[in-house]
């Protein structure tokens, strides 16, 4: 739930920095990113990928909609694991950022020509397809350049995977990739073949986002493994790649654990290892997209709270709301589907008795909550600072100017250092896109 360089003792602390320190410094809202602990997951990641599938492993592609600028990006080249990203500007950044173009590739339900034509310029090592369109629009780009582009099939399994609706991609009735049962996928199959620009690698699989449990993995690898197979059975010839895509969940509650790296990716390998044997294949080279679960525990929203208020309900219980300086314009998750936080008080110790409280946001909307019930203490007062942990996926990267609030810096800390990667924005800064 915190990343490894967090500690809390008479207040919270990461890399022996207090809270304090850092919102005298930086301000608040803040997002403060453990740039140590970001290092060290990808790493873990990527080590598991490599020690479960030896010389079949493929790549760690880090999912840069989780979140992404150029500091992150040359934090990714370094290590030396891929990138995917779904738009012109996640491959600006990527590429701004130093990233082999080979190491890249490219998503999304709607690449608009230009972008497709972008990505083919630059020389992304994969463009996973998405759409009967795509096929023709990729292989023109292709042509136009003189290159044979290696692309995968986005393919819809059919699973219902354990997690919220609005983040659940691979069940038949959702706006990704080509569904294996409707025989979509195999009509998007032949097309490609037919296309001399581009060469078919594999397929792709990406079944939702924060997902606890192997099992909706280990299907989806099975279903693609048997058209793999169906694939070599009409062709005479094994396609060489399986992206399985990623969704690992990660933490945010206090009870609840991250998906383990090697645990996870031992299971997939097992599963992977017996499916292939018993349709006769070798293993492909297999690859994972792990976003959240390398960035989400990295990073925690740090706040200032504004004013506190209690209101008395009809049942006759009270509720205390505590409105910090941030709100839904830097975490969208909870009013977009419900998604479950937790805070502290971090600015300083408090043994005072815990009551029920709503943490709100600074916006014009009943539905800007942060944290819609936790007990926090009843002598915490305006000037406090709460932290809110795992908020390093889909925080920033949703964030918005809603009510024209200037979107929150990033500060990455590591060894007792802190620096900004992404500055705070302005009212200069929303001002100048008036004509």
């Amino acid at each position: 739930m915190w990343s490894s360089n967090v500690s809390n003792d008479n207040q919270l602390s990461i890399s022996s920095i207090s809270v304090t320190q850092l919102a005298k410094e930086f301000g608040t809202p803040a997002f403060i990113l453990d740039e140590a602990d970001f290092q060290d997951r990808a790493t873990k990641w990527n080590s598991a990928l490599h020690a479960a599938f030896g010389d079949n492993a493929g790549s760690v592609y880090y999912a840069a909609k989780a979140f992404i600028c150029v500091e992150v990006a040359r934090w990714i080249k370094d290590i030396g694991i891929g990138i995917d990203v779904c738009t012109g500007g996640e491959l600006a950044v990527a590429i701004r950022g130093g990233i082999d173009p080979k190491k890249i590739e490219v998503h999304g339900n709607n690449k608009s020509i230009a972008e497709i034509e972008s990505a083919v310029a630059v020389g992304v090592g994969t463009i996973v397809i998405d759409s009967l369109y795509e096929i023709d629009r990729v292989a023109a780009a292709a042509k136009s350049h003189g290159i044979v582009q290696k692309v995968l099939l986005r393919l819809t399994p059919g699973i219902e995977a354990h997690t919220h609706e609005s983040i659940a991609t691979a069940h038949e009735d959702v706006k990704f990739g080509f569904s294996i049962a409707s025989g979509a996928a195999w009509k998007a199959i032949e097309q490609v073949r037919n296309a001399p620009s581009l060469e078919l690698r594999g397929f792709h699989a990406h079944i939702g986002s924060q997902i606890l449990e192997t099992d909706s993995f280990e299907i989806s690898a099975q279903r693609l493994i048997a058209l793999l197979a169906k694939y070599r059975d009409e062709f005479s010839t094994q396609l060489p790649e399986l992206d399985l895509g990623g969704g690992y969940g990660i933490a945010y509650l206090p009870g609840e654990t991250d998906l383990n790296p090697d645990t996870t990716m031992k299971a997939l390998a097992a599963v992977v290892t017996a499916q292939c044997e018993a349709h006769n294949l070798s293993i492909p080279k297999i690859s994972i997209e792990p976003g959240r679960a390398i960035v989400g525990p990295t990073m925690f929203t740090l706040y200032e709270v504004g004013t506190i208020k209690d209101v008395t309900l009809g049942n006759g219980a009270n509720r205390r709301y505590i409105s910090v300086d941030g709100g839904m314009s830097d975490n969208l998750r909870p009013a977009l589907y419900q998604a479950e936080y937790t805070a502290v008080l971090a600015n300083r110790k408090s043994n005072a008795p815990k009551i029920s409280a709503r943490i709100v946001g600074k916006h014009c909307e009943t539905g800007d909550i942060v944290i819609r019930e936790i007990d926090l203490e009843n002598d915490i007062i305006p000037g406090d600072l709460l932290a809110t942990p795992a908020t390093g996926a889909y925080g920033r990267s949703m964030a918005t100017n809603y009510n024209h609030v200037p979107r929150p810096p990033v500060i990455a800390v590591k060894d007792g250092k802190a620096r900004i990667i992404l500055r705070r924005e302005t009212e200069g800064d929303l001002l100048a896109l008036d004509i």
